[in-house]
């Protein structure tokens, strides 16, 4: 294994997302990530979106650069092997990491009677142990609430999951810091991490509950307007759409550039005594500032617009759709992240190695992912050390099982 994070073993029981992309976070990064299934194929393996023919593209990208074994998991046998695979021994080795129920043999006072520095994080729904998922969590934030258009009366579901993706991240980052731990002090240790209160977390650290709080209100909606500074979709003369956004000083700057809204900003201030180098009075002026865009922008088409934004280095960017950012040369084609891979039974697609960049060790090339069982063999001989004959009576019995 290359990559920074070589020589360190992680044994992953995971479905969903939030478990699959923590450890594929790692396995990017250089770290030998092991998963394991049922011998029957696990919840994610015909999890959409599929292809055509019904093979799973969620699938194949949690799973980048991983190692597959397959085990019949309610088999004594079958979950012995994988007990000793989670506790082999080794520096790097010993770290768990799972959202399945975390009792029985795979409880954490189980698995540290085999090895006592054993780091395991277990993902849970809610921190009494209650179901969750992303869209039930993101149900009780708040964000359903104030998403969508400013007339529409009832919630609206993010159709990204933000509070699987951080919970991802952070988990990555608690087994790093366990392993740290570990190392100085020789402890292994159980982490426990609620996707529920890394939503509300979140929350939290935005100022959402404090805002609610502090001033005794309810945000209301604001459709697609960014709170509390400007910014605002456009739509252009080709029937496009633009996001334009200010943050700072330069970017209005930049905007009156393009625009040729100079003399237009400063009507503005001057009628409503509001400084535009502000969040606030940029905030206050939403609807001026919008209605001296707005027909700028519907006059000319989005590469027009484009081109005037890029060249005056405004905060912009185009709206597009899966398939248009797929051809995008800039984002995607050109980008050094992304490498063209065959994936067995997918076909050929963009896919993106690791977006972190270390100045001591090169970026590894994305790797793709398994196919149910693809290194069986290999991780029950390299690291359980079982001889051929011993490998073949599993599978006779039906213990383990092998590529399918």
């Amino acid at each position: 294994m290359t990559g920074i994070l070589a020589g360190l073993r992680i044994v992953e029981g995971s479905a969903f997302i939030a478990a699959p992309l923590g450890g594929m976070t790692l396995a990017q990064l250089g770290a030998d990530v092991i998963r394991f299934d049922d011998i029957n194929g696990g919840l994610d393996n015909d999890r959409w979106p599929i292809t055509k023919d019904g093979r799973s593209i969620y699938w194949a990208g949690l799973n980048k650069g991983k190692r597959s074994i397959a085990v019949d998991l309610r088999n004594p046998k079958g979950r012995e092997l994988l007990t000793a695979l989670i506790t082999a021994p080794g520096e790097g080795a010993g770290i768990f990491t799972t959202n399945m129920p975390a009792r029985g043999w795979l409880a954490y006072e189980e698995l540290a009677k085999k090895r006592a520095d054993l780091i395991a994080l277990n993902i849970v729904g809610a921190r009494d142990g209650s179901a969750h998922v992303d869209y039930t969590v993101n149900a009780i934030t708040g964000f359903p609430m104030v998403t969508g258009p400013v007339d529409h009366a009832e919630p609206v579901n993010a159709v990204a999951p933000p509070w699987d993706l951080a919970t991802a991240y952070a988990g990555a980052m608690a087994i790093l810091a366990a392993e740290r731990h570990r190392r100085l002090t020789g402890q292994g240790q159980r982490i426990v991490l609620p996707l529920q209160d890394m939503a509300l977390a979140a929350t939290s650290a935005l100022g959402y509950i404090g805002e609610a709080v502090v001033n005794e209100v309810d945000r209301p909606r604001f459709g697609n307007e960014i709170f509390g500074t400007f910014g605002r979709d456009f739509r252009t003369k080709d029937d496009r759409f633009v996001m334009i956004c200010i943050f700072s000083d330069r970017h209005v700057d930049a905007l009156a550039s393009a625009g040729g809204f100079k003399q237009a900003f400063a009507t503005i201030e001057k009628d409503t005594g509001f400084d535009l180098k502000s969040d606030a009075g940029r905030w206050h002026a939403r609807d001026r500032l919008c209605a001296v865009i707005e027909p700028w922008v519907a006059r000319h088409t989005a590469e027009e617009v484009g081109a005037a934004l890029k060249k005056a280095g405004a905060l912009w960017a185009p709206y597009k759709t899966f398939r248009e950012l797929a051809a995008d040369r800039e984002a995607v084609l050109d980008n050094p992240m992304f490498t063209i891979l065959d994936q067995p039974g997918i076909g050929r697609y963009p896919v993106a190695a690791s977006p972190l960049q270390f100045g001591a060790v090169p970026r590894q090339p994305p790797k793709t992912a398994p196919v149910l069982g693809q290194h069986t063999d290999e991780i029950l001989s390299g690291i359980l050390s079982l001889p051929g004959h011993e490998i073949a009576r599993l599978h006779d019995e039906k213990v383990v099982g092998g590529p399918r």
